[in-house]
Formats: C-alpha cells, sequence, structure tokens
C-alpha cells in the first residue's frame, strides 16, 4: 500500500488523497450496508416481541439510569480490576470518537479540524491518553481470560460456556484499531500534518521511531495507517453486529428501557386472569419465543456473556445446571433460529433472515406454525434448568446491562404451569393447599391465631374493621403463624411492640397466603385469586399501615398487590424495630456479649433495599460484635427457598442452605441473624445437619433485641 501511494504521488501530487478518499469511503459504504442490513434484521426481531407500554415510564429515572450505569459504569465496578479496565475502554471509545471524525476529514483535505474544537492541546493529551490506557486494559483483559480459561477451571469459571474466541478476536480488533491509530498520528508528527504538540506524547514519542525513515517514507506510512484504522474500524462494526459484543450498541438501550428504579422489582403481570375475559388464543407465559415481549427478546440480544449472572448463581454454584447466562445465550440461539417464524407475521411473509437464523424447528411459517414449533421447555430450556431457579435476583442485581432473567423464567413457568400443567410433582401438594387451605402446608385458618397462646397480653384479632387506636396491622404471614421456630420470631416481634406501646392488630383466620409461592413457582391464576381475596379483605378491614414479618409477604404486599388495586403503607418489622431504637422507645438495656452473622434475605435486601436497618439494630445492642459473611449485602448468597424451592426437592449437587450455612459457620460467629422465617427455617435445617445446633443458634433479629430487654 506504502508502494502504491509513493507510486501515486509521484505522477500526480493529488492523487494520494483522492486514492486514499475512494478507498476509505468505498469501505466505510460496504461496511455501513452489511452492519446496517444486519441492525434492521435486529429491530424487527425485537419490535416482534408483545408490547412492554411500562418501559415508556418514569422518563427521569432512566436517564439517571443511563447516566449512572452507562456512562459511569457503575455495575461494572462491582469487580474492580476488570471494571476500571472496562470502564477505561468505554470511556477511551467515547473520546477516540474525535479520532475516527478526524480520520474521516483527512480523507479530504490534510488540515481538517472539527469544527469549533479544532486541535486544542487537551484533546491531543486525552485521545493519546485514552489510546495508552485502552492498550493497558487489553493487557488486563487478556490475563483475566487467561486465569479464568473456562477449558483450565470448567465450572469455576464466569467465562464457562461463552465463545470466547470471539472475544479473543474483538480483543485483537480493539488492539488494531489503536495500533493503526497510534501509527497513523506517529507518522503525521514526521512529515509536519500532526497538529498537537507534545500534549499527544504517544504519538510523538512513537514518531521518533518512525523519524529515521525520512519525509517521503512517513508520508506513506500515514496514508497506510491512515486507510488501515478506517478499515479496522468498519470491520470491527460490522463484526459487532454478528457476534455478542452487539452489546456495545444494544446496552444503552436495554438500560434505559430496563425497569426502574431498578432492573430487579416486582414481575410484570400475564394477560388478564378473568376468565370471561381469556379466549383459546390466550397464551400465559412464555412457551415459544415469539410469546416474549419485546423488552425481552432485546435482553438476549443484550447479554455480554461475561459470565458475572453464573457466578453469583446459588443453583449454579451448588452445581444444579441452571447459568442465567447460558438460559439466556439458548433462548437467544432459538430467537435466531425461529427468525422466519416470527418474521412471518410481517409485511414481507418473514424475509428478514440473514444467515444467522437457521431453519430451526417451525420456522418458515405464519402463527399457525407455532404449534408445531416444539416448547422452550424442554426444547431450548431443560426442566431441571427452569425448576433450580430460586428467584433470589442475584443475577439481575449483577448484570452490568440490566438483563432481568427472572421475568423470563418465571414467564415460562407460566407456560409450564397454565398452559402445560407441566411442574415438579411435590410443588402441586403446596399448590393445592393454598388454594383449599390458604397457606402452603395446609394447615388452614383455625391455626393461625396459635401463636398468641403464649403471650402474656392479648392480641387483637380484627373481626371487622381496624380500631382507631390500632397503629399497625400486623401481617403474620403463614411460615410466622403456623411454623413452630418461626412462631417464636413473630412471638418476639409481638412482645417487643407491646413493651414499646405500639397499638396492633392481626387478622388471624382472614389471613391468607399472600400467593408469593405460587406466582414464583408459576401459578399466576392462583396468585391473583389470593392477591385479589387479601386485598379485598384488607380493604374492608381499613388497613392502611402493614407491618410485615416475612420478606416476601412484605414485597407481594407492597410492591405487587398495587397493580391489582391494593395500595397500602408497608414496613418490615426490621424497620420498626430499628425506628423504634432511634425514637427512643426501645432501649436495649442488657449487654449480650455476643458475636452475629446477619444473612441478608434475597427478598428484603436485594429486591428490597432494606440493608441498613437490620445491621443499624443489632448495633444498638450492647455487647453485640457483628462479623460480615463474605457475601453480604446485595451479593448475600440465597437461603435455598426462594422461588417456591421450599416446597420442592433438591435432589441435584449441594443443598443451597447448605453452601449458605458453612459459609455462615465459617465466620466463627456465636449466632446466625436473619429477618425472614423461610431463612431462618432452612438456615436452622442445615445448622442442626451440621450438628452445630449446641454451639450456634439462628435467631431472628427480634429475638436478639429481645434477649437485650430482658428485666425492662
Amino acid at each position: 500500500m506504502t508502494h502504491l501511494a509513493g507510486m501515486v504521488a509521484a505522477a500526480n501530487p493529488g492523487g494520494p488523497i483522492a486514492l486514499r478518499m475512494a478507498i476509505g469511503l468505498l469501505v466505510t459504504v460496504v461496511a455501513l450496508s452489511i452492519a446496517g442490513r444486519r441492525l434492521l434484521f435486529l429491530m424487527r426481531l425485537v419490535s416482534s416481541g408483545k408490547p412492554d407500554n411500562a418501559r415508556l415510564k418514569d422518563i427521569p429515572a432512566r436517564i439517571k439510569a443511563e447516566l449512572s450505569e452507562v456512562v459511569g459504569q457503575r455495575k461494572m465496578f462491582k469487580r474492580r480490576l476488570p471494571g476500571f479496565a472496562h470502564a477505561m475502554t468505554f470511556w477511551g471509545f467515547i473520546i477516540l470518537m474525535f479520532t475516527i471524525i478526524e480520520a474521516y476529514g483527512d480523507l479530504f483535505s490534510r488540515k481538517f479540524a472539527i469544527p469549533f474544537i479544532g486541535h486544542t492541546a487537551v484533546l491531543g493529551f486525552l485521545e493519546d491518553f485514552f489510546s495508552v490506557s485502552i492498550l493497558v486494559a487489553l493487557a488486563v483483559f487478556t490475563v483475566i481470560r487467561l486465569k479464568q480459561s473456562p477449558a483450565r477451571k470448567l465450572r469455576e469459571s464466569r467465562f464457562y460456556g461463552s465463545h470466547t474466541k470471539a472475544a479473543w478476536f474483538t480483543l485483537f480488533m480493539i488492539a488494531m484499531v489503536i495500533i493503526s491509530l497510534l501509527g497513523y498520528r506517529a507518522a503525521q508528527t514526521n512529515v509536519g500534518e500532526f497538529p498537537y504538540g507534545w500534549w499527544a506524547f504517544a504519538s510523538h514519542g512513537i514518531g521518533r521511531a518512525f523519524s529515521g525513515l525520512g519525509r517521503a517514507a512517513n508520508g506513506d506510512l500515514v496514508t497506510a495507517f491512515l486507510l488501515l484504522n478506517i478499515t479496522v474500524i468498519m470491520a470491527f462494526l460490522v463484526f459487532v453486529t454478528y457476534s455478542k459484543h452487539l452489546h456495545i450498541f444494544m446496552a444503552p438501550v436495554n438500560v434505559i428501557t430496563s425497569r426502574r428504579p431498578r432492573a430487579l422489582g416486582a414481575l410484570y403481570s400475564t394477560p388478564s386472569m378473568d376468565m370471561e375475559e381469556v379466549s383459546e388464543d390466550t397464551v400465559f407465559g412464555a412457551g415459544h419465543i415469539e410469546d416474549f415481549r419485546w423488552k425481552q427478546l432485546l435482553d438476549l440480544l443484550t447479554c455480554t456473556e461475561c459470565g458475572r449472572c453464573q457466578a453469583v448463581c446459588p443453583a449454579w454454584n451448588t452445581g444444579k445446571p441452571l447459568s442465567p447466562k447460558l438460559l439466556i445465550m439458548s433462548l437467544r440461539d432459538n430467537l435466531f433460529e425461529s427468525a422466519p417464524r416470527v418474521l412471518a407475521k410481517g409485511v414481507d411473509g418473514g424475509s428478514g433472515s440473514d444467515g444467522r437464523s437457521g431453519g430451526g424447528s417451525g420456522s418458515g411459517g405464519g402463527s399457525g406454525e407455532q404449534a408445531h414449533a416444539p416448547t422452550l421447555v424442554p426444547a431450548t430450556i431443560d426442566n431441571d434448568v427452569l425448576w433450580s431457579c430460586l428467584t433470589c435476583g442475584a443475577c439481575v442485581e449483577e448484570c452490568p446491562v440490566d438483563i432481568e432473567h427472572v421475568d423470563a423464567i418465571v414467564d415460562m413457568r407460566r407456560y409450564e404451569v397454565l398452559m402445560e400443567s407441566r411442574f415438579p410433582q411435590e410443588a402441586g401438594l403446596m399448590l393445592r393447599n393454598i388454594e383449599n387451605q390458604g397457606d402452603p402446608w395446609g394447615l388452614g385458618g383455625s391455626k393461625r391465631t396459635d401463636w398468641t397462646a403464649s403471650l402474656d397480653f392479648d392480641v387483637p384479632v380484627v373481626e371487622g374493621t381496624i380500631p382507631d387506636d390500632v397503629e399497625y396491622l400486623y401481617w403474620v404471614g403463614c411460615a410466622g403463624a403456623l411454623d413452630e421456630r418461626a412462631r417464636k420470631a413473630t412471638q418476639a416481634i409481638a412482645r417487643i411492640m407491646h413493651h414499646a406501646g405500639v397499638k396492633f392488630a392481626i387478622l388471624g383466620q382472614r389471613e391468607s397466603c399472600t400467593g408469593d409461592p405460587a406466582r414464583r413457582m408459576g401459578n399466576e391464576y392462583l396468585f391473583q385469586e389470593q392477591a385479589k381475596a387479601n386485598v379485598d379483605t384488607l380493604r374492608s378491614a381499613g388497613a392502611k399501615k402493614i407491618v410485615a414479618s416475612c420478606p416476601h409477604c412484605f414485597n407481594s404486599i407492597a410492591h405487587e398487590y398495587p397493580a391489582l388495586g391494593g395500595d397500602f403503607e408497608v414496613i418490615h418489622h426490621s424497620q420498626l424495630l430499628t425506628r423504634l431504637v432511634r425514637d427512643g422507645k426501645l432501649v436495649p438495656g442488657k449487654a449480650l456479649s455476643t458475636s452475629v452473622t446477619y444473612h441478608d434475605p434475597c427478598y428484603l435486601g436485594r429486591h428490597n433495599r432494606v440493608f441498613d436497618e437490620p445491621r443499624d439494630m443489632l448495633s444498638a445492642i450492647p455487647g453485640v460484635r457483628q462479623i460480615e459473611m463474605e457475601r453480604h449485602r446485595e451479593r448475600s448468597f440465597c437461603c435455598g427457598a426462594g422461588g417456591a424451592r421450599m416446597w420442592m426437592e433438591e435432589s441435584i449437587g449441594k443443598r443451597v442452605n447448605m453452601e449458605r450455612t458453612d459459609e455462615a459457620l465459617s465466620t466463627g460467629a456465636d449466632v446466625v441473624s436473619t429477618a425472614c422465617p423461610y431463612c431462618l427455617i432452612m438456615i436452622d435445617d442445615a445448622v442442626k445437619a451440621n450438628q452445630k445446633e449446641d454451639e450456634v443458634k439462628v435467631l431472628d433479629l427480634a429475638q436478639i433485641m429481645e434477649a437485650s430487654l430482658e428485666g425492662q
């Protein structure tokens, strides 16, 4: 290329500019045509999904998320070294957009300058600084990938199952972008065309190595490196649109359209469960890829295959087959395979397949062929994968591009339960118990007040409406009322509220399961029936302020009942007790001289961001020394009960509650504390399985607080 440029220059001084302009524009037009066609195809795929109007609400929160998570790279910094390397690469390419503009300007004029910006020293420095920073970041990525090679660590590597060859090629292409850029700028310094002074340190430094070649050779190098830079950028653009690195374009869109204020939140409802509105064409959940909403399809195209979700998944970490990353990748593959069928609904009859979308099962027809296409479960997603999920939300919390894995899993469960009647056999009893007796154990409403018998004061039971002097309606929950171990925590909460002078009442037999286990299991119909009945009960009782001791009840009533007309002020008991301590209504006095490790319940912590209050409560108790487990707060490890797993057998891998309890026991704490009856049950079972019940106590926060109030 340099020899050709030299020959043209000798014959015609204007030749090199004309030649490089022609080559540069030709490469650009071809690349943009290929990439544009691919992006149009992907847009059609995403837009074929079901409507999701909720994604267009609360614009200020979405802009804030975009600035924080995309521009600020907030989630990436959860892993400091790779996060910093990724941030420097991302910020670097924002700055290097100026160099791309300058490169295209140089195709037309060697004196080109960006309007209103020009060739300031600051811009020259930033361009060089981030060029070098990106090369350093690439070295960091290389070391990380070598250390976490899936071939060496198998399941332990977060890159297990990822397309690592594409990742290596991406690192190579990014390196070539920077190398060609610095080569082009360095050669410019030796022909008098470089517009920046010594602030562009890297360009001038490398230019010294080229200085001995002479002005003519450096002129040829300018042309060669400029065309190489443009060619590599355009080739990289095409590659990105056909690879997992599509997230470069999709991530900003996915983040701004994710659930707000956070990607992890209340599950979206299915179509109306009113049987009068259901027709034979109604589909509940997702049995085929086209049953997903457009945002869920966008999720599939946004996955970076970074494996962060896989690394924190309690199912994957205990030997289960569920990897949130591999699940999303499998669904993405299904989307491409099903593209002809999915796009057949369009005007062009599905002509959008472009090489990546093969003729998968059922492809090539309209909606009538959906019935002949295999369902997602088990054809694409194995049964054991689907039912291993705990809906703990660790994957969503960790995902740097706000993929909502839990919603996709629950939607597939909904289809399996409601459309196919396929679900783990042992869970059927739980669902029948909720439907017939109002609780998962089938003990019935008559047992819901038994826990009050041992109290030395009366607990008002609301028969009609809540008396005016009652401040809180105490929603006890199924476990808190019916499980022997959880009852002790319930009694402690009641005694503390009584001690603090808080007027409260309970619904007694009128209380029924919130439907949380049924919903996470996929039985949306049963959830909505339970929720509607409970909303009617709470309304008729005149409930305004509710305190709940179960995070699952707390989450359902506070965040999922509003969609069904139930708007109530709900507080968790850890929040209430901490508030009472701050207000001076509770004054812990007795020093306990004990060490406590606190387990963050998933539905209190990750799902509802209640992290500080439990710890503040423990800090207020004299003598208590807190020891944090390695995985805590946002990264807390599930107890194993979520996602209705409490009522399903766990026969694959290590039991999740054993894994979490082993971590708790490794702290050496005297007490493992939590603020959820299900967590308490699961951890207590594991402590007993470890034969440590004589050494370590498992207590609710309220029980520890009550111990410090003794004698008052």
